[in-house]
C-alpha cells in the first residue's frame, strides 16, 4: 500500500530508498518518545505527510544534479532528508537552532549513511555569514512563517540564478509576499497547487534568484517579526 501511495504520486523509489525511508521512520519515532520532533508518528500519515509532502517538489521542478541545497530550519529533517534519499546526488546543509534537533540529524544521517552537513545557527545570523551567504543554488523551507518573512530568512542564502523552493499549505501568500520578494533580489517563477493523496492541499511557490540580497538583509529576528518585509 505504502509503495503505491509513492507511485500515484509519481515518485519512483528503488528498494534501497524504501528501506532507507523505512529506516527514518522508526528511527524518528522511537526518538520523538525522548525529544519533540513531530506529532505525526502513525506509518501512513509519515509516508503522506512527511516523505510524499517532501519528495513531491523535486517532481515538480527539475534541480540540476549535484546542487547544492540549504534546508532552513531543518527541525526533524524535513524536507531534506527525503530529499536526499531521493535525490543522493544534491549536497544539503541542514540548518536549526535547537542544538537538540542538530543532534538527531545528525544521527540520523550516521544512521541511513548519508552524508549531510549540519548546522547549529540561527538563520538570520547564517545568513550573513560569507561562508554561506549566497552560497547554494536550491534553498528549501517547509515552515509555517508567512511566505515574505520565510523569504527573509532563507533568499540570502541562495546564489543568483538559484532557485528557494518554498513548500507552503493551501493558502497562496505570493501577493503578500510580492514587495519582499523583489527586496531580497528574487522573482516569483511559478506556483503549483497540488494536494497529497489523502486531499491535504498544498502551494508550492518557485522563487527564482535574480539579483544579489542587499546587504542589510537579514535582519535581527526581532525586526523581522515585528515589520516583515
Amino acid at each position: 500500500m505504502m509503495n503505491d501511495k509513492y507511485s500515484e504520486c509519481g515518485i519512483i523509489l528503488s528498494g534501497e530508498q524504501k528501506i532507507q525511508l523505512d529506516k527514518l521512520a522508526d528511527y524518528m519515532v522511537e526518538y520523538n518518545k525522548n525529544v519533540n520532533l513531530t506529532r505525526i508518528t502513525e506509518p501512513d500519515e509519515i509516508t503522506e505527510k512527511h516523505y510524499i509532502d517532501s519528495i513531491l517538489p523535486l517532481t515538480m521542478y527539475d534541480v540540476p544534479r549535484g546542487t547544492k541545497a540549504i534546508d532552513v530550519g531543518a527541525g526533524a529533517g524535513f524536507p531534506s532528508l527525503p530529499m536526499k534519499i531521493y535525490r543522493p546526488d544534491l549536497s544539503f546543509t541542514l540548518l536549526d537552532s535547537s542544538n537538540k534537533r542538530i543532534a538527531y540529524l545528525e544521527s540520523a544521517c550516521k544512521l541511513l549513511g548519508i552524508n549531510c552537513e549540519t548546522v547549529h545557527a540561527r538563520g538570520e545570523e547564517l545568513g550573513r555569514d560569507e561562508a554561506y551567504r549566497e552560497k547554494f543554488g536550491l534553498a528549501t523551507a517547509r515552515a509555517v512563517a508567512q511566505l515574505n518573512v520565510l523569504c527573509e530568512y532563507c533568499l540570502p542564502f541562495v546564489a543568483v540564478g538559484g532557485v528557494f523552493l518554498a513548500l507552503k499549505g493551501e493558502k497562496d501568500e505570493t501577493s503578500e509576499a510580492e514587495s519582499a520578494i523583489k527586496k531580497l533580489g528574487g522573482e516569483i517563477e511559478d506556483i503549483k497547487k497540488y494536494a497529497l493523496p489523502g486531499g491535504d492541499r498544498r502551494t508550492l511557490t518557485i522563487i527564482r534568484k535574480t539579483s544579489s540580497t542587499p546587504p542589510q538583509y537579514p535582519r535581527p529576528s526581532a525586526k523581522i517579526a515585528k515589520r516583515p518585509l
